[in-house]
């Protein structure tokens, strides 16, 4: 099979905890948090185009093609490589839009490693992720590779050991703006920050929760439901939440109760990105 013929990857993350420690003076957030590969994916192909041109094959609901985040990283990749080449992406979409699984950053992340790796621009790994911090705060770490402890806003990634766990992810029917929650005066931004020693399995808390929770109230429906079961959270600005189990069958028990108007799946906690090979060398 052709590499043109596959369908690439692009996983999704959960945040075990994000907490915010300040605020810079160009507005962005200074955070530290805990992102955790899951085996929910998004599935990418892409096929070449002899006009220059970077296109999808079918829009995204809800989404500008033009803002469209695997859009804009294959344009700015291939404007950096001078290549007159074009491609046409194709996203089969099982992350949740809007809902804090970075979605967006790893269809991003995805496209960056593979069209280098499908048109041989000779992009190194170096290169990618400056592209690739231009494009969003999570797309460093999906080119990162495997699980880490992040800090700055974001870029500043130390690898992190996690235990194998399962996780029961509800998806309320909303899509959450990241944009309005951080902007939101009510969002507190000095939590103490931390070493990477101090975090364990049920540290912390997400400091996005209660502003998320306040502005809607089914996700905060859904959380309360969830922590029934154990210690539920929100997954970066939400809306999706989650608990962690650690085995399969105990995830799937809870799901299996959900009650009829939610919707949620079981997804197991992934070591590294399926695509670190590529992404160890560029």
């Amino acid at each position: 099979m052709s590499l043109w013929d596959r369908a690439w990857p692009a996983p999704a993350k959960l945040n075990l905890f994000l907490h915010v420690v300040g605020r810079r003076e160009d507005g962005y957030h200074l955070l530290q948090t805990a992102f955790r590969l899951i085996d929910r994916r998004d599935r990418l192909r892409y096929a070449p185009r002899d006009d220059g041109r970077v296109a999808l094959v079918r829009p995204l609901p809800g989404i500008d093609e033009a803002t469209e985040l695997s859009v804009r990283a294959a344009r700015l990749l291939l404007a950096e490589s001078g290549t007159r080449q074009g491609v046409e992406i194709e996203i089969e979409k099982s992350i949740p839009v809007g809902g804090g699984l970075g979605g967006g950053s790893s269809d991003a992340a995805t496209t960056l490693v593979v069209l280098n790796r499908l048109l041989r621009l000779g992009a190194s790994a170096g290169d990618l992720a400056r592209l690739g911090s231009s494009l969003g705060a999570d797309v460093p770490f999906f080119l990162f590779g495997q699980n880490a402890f992040a800090e700055g806003i974001g870029e500043r990634l130390t690898p992190l050991e996690l235990p194998a766990a399962w996780y029961v992810v509800l998806v309320p029917p909303l899509a959450v703006s990241t944009k309005a929650i951080f902007a939101a005066p009510e969002l507190t931004r000095n939590s103490k920050t931390i070493k990477i020693s101090s975090f364990s399995a049920g540290f912390g808390r997400n400091d996005l929760e209660p502003v998320v929770c306040g502005r809607h109230g089914e996700v905060a429906a859904h959380l309360a439901w969830l922590k029934q079961f154990g210690d539920a959270r929100l997954s970066g600005s939400g809306a999706c939440v989650f608990a962690e189990f650690p085995s399969e069958r105990e995830a799937r028990d809870v799901l299996s109760g959900m009650p009829d108007k939610m919707t949620g799946f079981v997804a197991r906690g992934l070591d590294r990105h399926p695509l670190a090979d590529l992404l160890d060398h560029g």
